[in-house]
C-alpha cells in the first residue's frame, strides 16, 4: 500500500482508487438520480406551502442534511418555523416596504455584537406570544431576548427532548435525531455579508447568487457565547443560502462533502473523546464551499474525487492549526472561538496531522469506505463502471422515489383545499421534473380525499336531506377521481367513507379489492417489496401507472376530519402543537373497517376480523405495522376488544399502547379511554 501513503497530492495512479470510491459514495450519499429526487420533492412541496400560506400562518422549512439531498444513516430531520407576519429590517428606510397593520416589523441592531450575531429591537406591536413574552425593556427600548424565546418555544413534541443550541433536539425511532427552530425571517441579505456576494467570481454562478440575495436570510435564537449579551443575541442564519450552494454544486462536489460528513462521524470523533464533537458537519460544509469557491480544484469528476477531499483536509487541518474557520458568508465570524482553542485545539491538531501523515490511508478507518479501497487493492487491472445508471435498479430509484413525496399542503380546510387545488393547477402550467409532477398528483389525491371527507362532515351536521345528498355524490366522485392519481392504498378512502356512511357491504366489497391488490407479489409497501416481482410487475411503466397499482403506503387521518366514527377521540384529544396528522398502518385500518361493518351483517365475520387484528398487531415484525405507528394499532385493538365487551383484553391494548413510542400522539386519548373501562 505503499502509493496510499505519504501526504503528497494524489497520482494519476490514483484513478481506479478514486473511482471505486465514488462508486461507493453514489451506493452510500446516492446517485445524482436519488438525490435529485429528494430535493425536487421537498422543493416542490415547499413551493406549495409558500404560495397556500396566509399572512398569519406559521411557514415551515425543512432544513439541515436531508434537505439538502443527504439520507444518510443517522441524518437529522431538521425543521425551521418562523411567523409569516413579523420581519426583521436592517435599517429603519426599509420600513416604508410592510405594510405594519398586518406585519409586525423588527429592526436588527449589531452595534455591540460580535461578527454574525445582533439584537433584535420590537418595533411595532406583535400578537405572538412567544415574542410578548421574550421582551426585554432597556433604555425604553424592548429588546427580544432570544435565551427567553428559546425557553417559551419549547414544544416538547416528543419525550425526552432538550434544548441544543437554539433547537428543541430529541431522537426518534431508529436513532433519528431531530432538531427544531423557531426564528424570525428578513427578506434582506445582511449587510455584514455584502462582501460575499462580490467574491462569487468562479462559483456560484450569478444567477444563484441574486436568487440568494433576494430570498434574504433567518435569525435563530442563539447568541455568541463570548459577546456582551450572549443571553439576548440572536445569530444570522444562512440555512436557505446554504441549501441552494449544495444545490448548485455538481455530483462530484456533492459527494466530496458526503465523504467529509463520514470521515468526521467514522474517522475524526473516533480519535478521542477529549475531541469528539469538536468539529461538526457545518464545519464540513464550510470547507467545501470555500475550496470551490477558491478554484483550487481544477476539475471536479469522479478520477479526481480523492484529490478534492485532500484539499478540503488540507484546508481543514490549516484552520484548526490556526484556531480560525471562517464562516462562508461572513469571514470574520470564527466558527471556531469559542470550541476550538488552548489544549484541546492542540489536541485535535496532533490527531488530524497523524491522519494527515499516513496520506490516504487513514480512509481506511472509515468503516464504510474502506470496503471500496480494498476492492481496488486486491483487483487493481478490474476496471471500474462511473456510469450511475448502472448502479442503481430500477426498484430502487422507486423506493427511494415514491418514500420521498411529501404531503405540501398539511391543511384540512375546505378553503385552503380549494386553493392548493388552484396552486397545483398554476404549478403544472410550467416545465417541471417529473419527481415534481408525482408529488403534486399524489397531493391532488390527498386533498380530493381531505374535501370529501370534509364535505361529509359539514352536512351531517348543518344539511337538508337534499344538501346531503349532493354532498354525498360529490364525496364519492372525488375520492374514486383521488384513486386515479394517487397510490393503491387510496382505495381505502372510499372503504371508510363507505363505513361512516353506513354502506357496510360496499365498504366490505371495497376490503375485499384491497385483499387482492395487498395480495399481489410485485407489492412495494413502504419500503418493502420484492424487487424481482415488483419489476416483473410494473417494470418500465410510468411513474403514475406504478404508483396507482403497486404502491401502499400508511393510511393519513387530518384531526379534526371524521374517517372513522369510533377514532373521534383520537382525533379530538390530540395535543396543542405539531402535526395535524396520525398515520394508521394500512392493514390495520383494513381489518377494523371490516370488524366494523361484520358487526352490523354477521358476528362470526367480525370475530374474524377481529382475530385477523389481533394476529397482525401481536405477531408483525414490522413490515405492515411499522415500529413507529404501532401505538396507534394498539389502540384500534383495544377499542375493537372494548366494543365487543372484552375489557380486560381492551385495558391490555390500551396499556399496550401507552408503553410504545408517542409517535403519533394518542396518550391522552388513550388514559381517557382506560379510565372509562372502570376496571379496577
Amino acid at each position: 500500500m505503499d502509493f496510499l501513503s505519504g501526504n503528497a497530492d494524489i497520482e494519476a495512479g490514483f484513478e481506479h482508487l478514486c473511482e471505486s470510491v465514488f462508486v461507493g459514495l453514489c451506493q452510500i450519499v446516492g446517485t445524482s438520480a436519488l438525490v435529485a429526487i429528494r430535493r425536487e420533492t421537498v422543493e416542490i412541496s415547499d413551493m406549495v406551502r409558500r404560495r397556500l400560506a396566509d399572512n398569519d400562518s406559521i411557514i415551515t422549512m425543512g432544513s439541515g442534511s436531508r434537505r439538502e439531498g443527504f439520507s444518510l444513516k443517522g441524518s437529522d430531520v431538521d425543521l425551521m418555523f418562523w411567523p409569516n407576519n413579523h420581519r426583521v429590517i436592517w435599517d429603519m428606510s426599509q420600513f416604508e416596504y410592510y405594510y405594519t397593520a398586518n406585519k409586525t416589523l423588527i429592526l436588527s441592531d449589531s452595534s455591540e455584537s460580535p461578527p454574525g450575531f445582533t439584537s433584535l429591537v420590537l418595533l411595532t406591536p406583535t400578537t405572538d406570544r412567544k415574542i410578548q413574552l421574550s421582551c426585554v425593556p432597556m433604555n425604553d427600548i424592548l429588546y427580544i431576548s432570544s435565551s427567553l424565546f428559546r425557553q417559551h418555544s419549547q414544544i416538547h413534541l416528543f419525550p425526552g427532548s432538550i434544548v441544543h443550541g437554539p433547537c428543541e433536539s430529541g431522537e426518534l425511532l431508529g436513532g433519528i435525531e431531530y432538531d427544531f427552530a423557531w426564528c424570525v425571517a428578513c427578506d434582506f441579505w445582511p449587510p455584514s455579508a455584502s462582501s460575499w456576494i462580490h467574491r462569487c467570481h468562479s462559483w456560484p454562478c450569478r444567477e444563484v447568487v441574486d436568487d440568494i440575495v433576494r430570498n434574504g436570510c433567518h435569525f435563530v435564537p442563539i447568541g455568541h457565547p463570548e459577546g456582551l449579551h450572549k443571553h439576548d443575541e440572536w445569530r444570522i442564519s444562512f440555512s436557505m443560502a446554504e441549501h441552494k450552494l449544495v444545490h448548485s454544486m455538481n455530483h462530484c462536489q456533492f459527494l466530496t462533502y458526503g465523504l467529509l460528513k463520514i470521515f468526521l462521524k467514522e474517522v475524526i470523533d473516533k480519535q478521542s473523546n477529549e475531541t469528539k464533537k469538536l468539529l461538526c458537519s457545518y464545519h464540513m460544509k464550510t470547507v467545501i464551499f470555500w475550496v470551490i469557491q477558491q478554484n483550487v480544484v481544477p476539475l471536479w469528476c469522479p478520477q479526481n474525487l480523492l484529490a478534492g477531499f485532500w484539499v478540503c483536509f488540507k484546508l481543514l487541518l490549516k484552520w484548526v492549526y490556526e484556531g480560525i474557520c471562517p464562516n462562508f458568508f461572513i469571514p470574520q465570524n470564527n466558527l471556531f472561538l469559542s470550541k476550538v482553542h488552548g489544549s484541546v485545539q492542540m489536541s485535535l491538531f496532533l490527531q488530524l496531522h497523524g491522519l494527515y501523515e499516513k496520506g490516504l490511508v487513514c480512509l481506511l478507518q472509515s468503516s464504510s469506505i474502506k470496503s471500496y479501497i480494498f476492492y481496488v487493492l486486491y483487483n487493481p487491472r478490474l476496471s471500474i463502471c462511473t456510469n450511475e445508471d448502472r448502479m442503481m435498479s430500477e426498484c430502487d430509484h422507486d423506493i427511494e422515489l415514491f418514500n420521498a413525496i411529501t404531503d405540501a399542503s398539511n391543511t384540512r380546510y375546505l378553503n385552503s383545499c380549494i386553493k392548493v387545488l388552484h396552486i397545483v393547477g398554476q404549478m403544472t402550467e410550467s416545465p417541471r421534473t417529473q419527481y415534481q409532477v408525482l408529488t403534486l398528483q399524489k397531493n391532488t389525491s390527498e386533498i380530493l380525499q381531505i374535501m370529501a371527507f370534509t364535505l361529509r362532515n359539514m352536512y351531517t351536521i348543518t344539511g337538508l336531506n337534499k344538501q346531503m345528498y349532493i354532498a354525498d355524490k360529490m364525496s364519492c366522485h372525488m375520492l374514486k377521481l383521488a384513486v386515479k392519481f394517487g397510490c393503491l392504498s387510496d382505495v381505502m378512502y372510499i372503504a371508510m367513507y363507505y363505513c361512516n356512511t353506513f354502506r357496510y357491504r360496499e365498504a366490505l366489497h371495497i376490503t375485499e379489492i384491497i385483499k387482492v391488490k395487498l395480495a399481489q407479489p410485485g407489492l412495494m409497501y413502504n419500503s418493502h417489496v420484492n424487487h424481482e416481482r415488483y419489476t416483473e410487475a410494473v417494470g418500465g411503466q410510468s411513474f403514475s401507472t406504478k404508483m396507482r397499482q403497486a404502491v401502499a403506503v400508511d393510511i393519513k387521518h387530518y384531526r379534526g376530519i371524521c374517517y372513522i366514527n369510533e377514532l373521534t377521540l383520537e382525533q379530538q384529544c390530540g395535543p396543542p402543537y405539531g402535526d395535524d396528522i396520525f398515520f394508521i398502518p394500512l392493514l390495520v385500518v383494513l381489518h377494523f373497517v371490516e370488524f366494523l361493518c361484520y358487526r352490523h351483517i354477521d358476528t362470526t365475520l367480525a370475530h374474524a376480523a377481529l382475530e385477523e387484528l389481533q394476529v397482525l398487531v401481536h405477531h408483525d415484525q414490522g413490515v405492515f405495522v411499522p415500529e413507529h405507528h404501532r401505538d396507534i394499532s394498539w389502540e384500534i385493538l383495544g377499542i375493537c376488544h372494548q366494543m365487543t365487551g372484552n375489557l380486560q383484553a381492551a385495558l391490555d391494548s390500551y396499556q399496550q399502547s401507552l408503553t410504545q413510542f408517542p409517535f403519533n400522539r394518542i396518550q391522552n386519548a388513550t388514559e381517557m379511554r382506560i379510565h372509562d373501562l372502570h376496571i379496577t
